[in-house]
Parts: structure tokens; C-alpha cells; sequence
């Protein structure tokens, strides 16, 4: 399937320019088609000084059918905008069963999208997306979301002025404009908070103490030699803490599990704290450090004709992440409102501050309503750093 693009019509005058060049949005069927799709975004965002470069490995696992969980369930459609034969877009279309069963919608996904600055490229790109499915019978399309609402996602439209932190995205600031142009209106916004690695405020610390006595709670870190126990204790928490908040559907064991295989190798067990009662897990406040600081150095790539160039380059500059992400603070239903966000907050902040992170820490994201953990954020003396923007448009 193929679509043309032909903002004007008839023959050039003089008070009317000469045509555009003609836009075709096509499928991506084979492997050099999946070659230049991953390698569009390199090309694109070279020059910009705030764009991270991923590793070539993990844009291609993403987009593996063999080795990515979420095709168990769910599938994409992958599509590239051509310009006189030159990749200038591309897109996914995203069909996840499982939100709309949690959900009860027949909402469509898009994701992976990036475009040169041309209203005639983005509108050729989501009218592919949008016939993609539609052809599904789904009636609206949600996005940017990396395929699920557990993985990257949300647009970035205030906050330009930064590299994004680990695990989020980016984008230059014109492309909210090309979405607005192509009929997509925000769903919900997505913030980040950003905060110093100062101590706290000795207040929440002796709170911190007293709901820790209070409740006879036991506050650890994660213990990667029982990898797997404590992947399973931190998924309990996590799927009870997220599962009220807006487009959450709970990881299957498998995306859990690959996920954090994948994290593993740059976590720090210290940043991951596990309160438990009676044995059982109860919060969890989860943080990485920032790899985004090292991986330019990598340039996208680990090895060079064989030679592990990347390699060396990203293990030198992984010595200088000094940053933080704050992933998750997490508190199963029965234990909210009992101060355990305190005593998280208290143990990673110490934790930080053992491990040498003196560069910050972002939080979040957080959805722009809820109030109540924006609050927490501003009494811990954050400051809102990025908004992120979900879009939808009907099909």
C-alpha cells in the first residue's frame, strides 16, 4: 500500500510555485527496509547536540519479532516516508489487544515516529498509520508509545533544553506543530520532576524513621543474586501501585523479565529499595543511574568491523554518570497514605549520596492530575523539568 501526498493541485503559474516533491508513505517488508528505518533517526538528529544516540542493538530488538515479548500479544505496522527515494519519515502503527481488553477501547498506537520538518511528509506518514488501523476495526489513535505505555513514551513539547534521561525520549521542538498540522489533540500530558542531591530535609527524615518504626517495616536494597525472587517481589508492586493510573496495563512476565535483563547491566542495586511487612513487599522506589550520560560515546554503535570500539568508549564514560532517573515509587493500595513515599525517598537519597551521585535526579514521569505524588514532588523541593504530551486523534 502506498500513499501520495499533493498539498497542490494543477499546473504551476506564477503567482502558484511548482509542486513538491511527491511523498510516498510505504510499508516496511524487508530487511534493508528495516535497516533504513532504524538508521533514519541517527541521520536525522546527528547535529542535534541533545540527542542521545541508542544503541543500534536495542532499536533493532525493539523491532524484532522473535525477540521482543510484546509481539505475543500484539502488532505493528512499520512504514517509511519517501521523498525522490530518500527516507525523510517513518512511523509505526501499533494494534495492543491487551490495552484495549484492560481498558475496554479499540484504541490503535502510534510510535517510532520521526520526520524531517514538512507537514506533506507527517501527514503521509499517519494517514499510513491510520488506514493500518483502521483495518484492525480500532476507532482511535493514541501516541508516541514505544509499544506500550510501559515503555518510552509521550512527545516532548516543553523542555527542549536537555538530553533526556535514561529510558525516555526526545525529539526536536518543531515536531509538536507537524502533530497539531496532521489533526492530533494532547490526551494527557506526562511531567518530570528535577531535583538536587542535596540532603533532605532532616523534617522528612525523621518521618522517614517514624513510619518505619510505626509499622515494624523492614527497608533493604535489592539483592541481584536472587535475581529472579526480587524481579517477581518489585513486579507485585509495581502492577498494584500503577494499576489506577491512566492507559497502565500491567507487563506480561515476559516484558518484565526482558526489560529488566536489560537494565541489569547498568543498575545499582543501592538506588532499588524494597520496604516490606511481614515479609511481604509493600513499596518500592526504584532508580538507574543515568546512562544517557555515556552512551554519545558509544556513537550508537558497540563494535566496529568487529573491533569493540563502542565498547571501550561507553565503558570510559559510564565512570562519569553522575545523574539519576527516579523510575518508580511505588506503594501497594493498602499501605498508601501511611508516609512509605517518605522512607523511599529517605533510603535512595542516602543511597545517591553513597554512590557518588551528585548530578541530581529526575523523577517521573507523573501524570499531570495526580495530585497527590506532584505534591510529594514539590514538597521534596523538585521542580517540574519536561512535559511530555500522549496525543489521540479519531480514526
Amino acid at each position: 500500500m502506498s500513499y501520495d501526498v499533493r498539498p497542490w493541485g494543477g499546473a504551476p503559474t506564477a503567482e502558484r510555485p511548482a509542486r513538491p516533491p511527491r511523498v510516498v508513505a510505504v510499508p516496511v517488508r524487508t530487511r534493508r527496509d528495516v535497516r533504513r528505518f532504524v538508521e533514519f533517526r541517527y541521520r536525522l538528529h546527528r547535529d542535534d547536540p541533545n540527542f542521545v544516540p541508542p544503541l543500534r542493538r536495542d532499536a533493532r530488538r525493539l523491532l524484532d519479532r522473535r525477540r521482543n515479548p510484546f509481539f505475543a500479544y500484539g502488532d505493528v505496522g512499520l512504514f517509511i516516508a519517501e521523498t525522490r527515494g530518500r527516507v525523510a519519515g517513518r512511523i509505526a502503527a501499533v494494534h495492543n489487544p491487551r490495552h484495549n481488553r484492560v481498558h475496554r477501547t479499540r484504541d490503535g498506537f502510534f510510535g517510532q515516529f520521526e520526520c524531517v520538518d514538512d507537514p506533506a511528509v507527517a501527514a503521509a506518514l499517519f494517514a499510513a498509520a491510520a488506514r493500518w488501523l483502521r483495518h484492525r476495526g480500532l476507532q482511535t489513535m493514541l501516541g508516541p508509545v514505544d509499544f506500550t505505555m510501559n515503555d518510552e513514551c509521550g512527545l516532548l513539547v516543553d523542555g527542549f533544553d536537555s538530553p533526556p534521561r535514561v529510558l525516555m525520549p526526545y525529539n526536536p521542538a518543531y515536531y509538536p506543530a507537524l502533530l497539531g498540522r496532521c489533526g492530533l489533540e494532547k490526551a494527557t500530558d506526562l511531567w518530570t520532576w528535577e531535583c538536587a542531591t542535596a540532603p533532605l530535609d532532616p523534617r522528612l527524615t525523621r518521618i522517614a524513621e517514624h513510619v518505619r518504626r510505626r509499622d515494624g517495616l523492614t527497608v533493604r536494597p535489592a539483592d541481584l543474586r536472587d535475581f529472579d525472587a526480587e524481579l517477581a517481589r518489585i513486579k507485585r508492586v509495581h502492577d498494584s501501585a500503577w494499576r489506577d493510573n491512566w492507559g497502565f496495563v500491567p507487563m506480561t512476565d515476559a516484558e518484565f523479565t526482558a526489560l529488566a535483563r536489560r537494565l541489569r547491566r547498568i543498575a545499582d542495586p543501592g538506588l532499588i529499595q524494597l520496604v516490606e511487612a511481614g515479609g511481604e513487599p509493600v513499596a518500592v522506589g526504584l532508580g538507574l543511574p543515568d546512562f544517557n550520560q555515556a552512551l554519545p560515546a558509544a556513537r550508537g554503535r558497540l563494535t566496529t568491523f568487529g573491533v569493540p570500539i563502542g565498547l571501550a568508549r561507553l565503558a570510559l564514560a559510564a565512570r562519569r554518570v553522575d545523574r539519576v532517573r527516579g523510575v518508580l515509587c511505588g506503594v501497594v493500595a493498602e499501605y498508601r497514605r501511611r508516609g512509605l513515599e517518605a522512607l523511599l525517598y529517605a533510603r535512595v537519597w542516602d543511597a545517591m549520596a553513597a554512590g557518588g551521585y551528585r548530578g541530581g535526579i529526575e523523577m517521573g514521569w507523573t501524570l499531570e492530575d495526580n495530585r497527590a505524588i506532584n505534591q510529594s514532588m514539590q514538597a521534596l523541593g523538585a521542580v517540574h523539568a519536561k512535559t511530555y504530551r500522549i496525543y489521540r486523534r479519531d480514526l
